[in-house]
């Protein structure tokens, strides 16, 4: 009997499939969570992203992230190829080993003290430090910050979509590419490319919500890529919109005032005392996005609508265009 190649080229897919869903986790109820599900902080993938690391130049008493990485695995090893990246895109790399079933957690303060921004963790092979689909890293931090902010933010995990190394790199590979592009055996899930914060209450209120935008993408080895322009549209809760524009660096941080972002009538207006809001913001250019908001109300012992707390921002489309590129070279553990 002959078979087609349609029907070839499905058979392969659903393989590749089945060894990237991890025959380590068939010892757990349910489901194998698929690898083709988009990024997610309820997942686990090859390629952790934590949207907003800080720490105190001299203390980190009152300005401090706790950042934590599982392996799920209950077989094997991780070797992850930590990458902190600063608000001005500069970039410090580590290693940090990972025994089956163990979990680890740092202070930012003990790794880059006195720097804020953002931390990619990529899964790598022991031997070549070549990008290597496990999908079994789980990863959250906490998060505070001397104005009062604090937060748990899980860390949003890509799964790779290949099987064992990334195709094209080996030990002749000084860099490699990690293409979020949602493709079958060549690269990783799709990135966001428009983000929401779903809700915020008015300042007036006693609210701060700090708002903090990522760019996904970039050379890990010189310097990575910058938001540069965004647009956005506000809205409050009778659904009126005015649109604003913000432009940032590697990373974009600040809080939601009538200075940030500019609208006309200024933002306390708009969302006056008692009423609430929610914006979402993109990239003309097809590029990637992640980030977070963190509220703080220094009310809300005493009062009973007054909350602090933090979330990653939702999802609402997706880029195929976006890329890291990263420096190869063996694990130091």
């Amino acid at each position: 009997m002959r078979t087609s190649k349609k029907f070839t080229s499905v058979l392969l897919t659903l393989l590749t499939l089945v060894l990237l869903s991890g025959a380590a986790l068939a010892a757990e109820p349910g489901l194998v969570y698929p690898p083709t599900s988009e990024a997610s902080d309820q997942k686990a993938g090859s390629v952790l992203f934590y949207n907003f690391y800080t720490s105190g130049a001299t203390s980190g008493n009152t300005q401090n992230t706790r950042v934590n990485i599982t392996n799920t695995s209950s077989t094997s090893a991780a070797f992850v190829h930590l990458f902190f990246v600063a608000e001005n895109c500069g970039v410090a790399d580590s290693f940090i080993c990972l025994t089956a079933n163990q979990t680890a957690s740092f202070l930012a303060s003990d790794i880059d003290p006195g720097v804020s921004g953002y931390i990619v963790a990529v899964a790598s092979d022991g031997v070549f430090g070549c990008p290597t689909a496990f999908n079994f890293l789980i990863g959250d931090e906490y998060v505070k910050l001397t104005t009062g902010h604090h937060a748990n933010l899980g860390a949003v995990a890509f799964a790779a979509l290949y099987n064992r190394n990334l195709p094209g790199c080996d030990g002749n590979s000084t860099t490699a590419e990690l293409r979020f592009n949602g493709v079958v055996g060549d690269g990783y899930n799709r990135a966001p490319r428009a983000l929401a914060l779903s809700n915020f209450a008015s300042r007036a209120n006693g609210n701060d919500t700090l708002l903090i935008i990522n760019r996904v993408g970039g050379n890990l080895a010189t310097g990575a890529a910058t938001l540069g322009t965004l647009f956005g549209l506000l809205y409050d809760d009778a659904e009126n919109v005015k649109s604003f524009s913000i432009t940032g660096s590697c990373q974009l941080r600040g809080s939601l005032s009538n200075t940030f972002p500019r609208i006309v009538p200024r933002l306390e207006t708009f969302i006056p005392e008692g009423r609430s809001g929610w914006l979402k913001v993109w990239s003309q250019s097809d590029i990637g996005l992640l980030g977070a908001a963190i509220n703080f109300n220094p009310n809300r012992e005493n009062q009973e609508g007054a909350f602090s707390g933090g979330h990653n921002l939702h999802h609402l489309t997706l880029s195929a265009n976006a890329a890291y590129v990263i420096p190869i070279f063996p694990p130091s553990c």
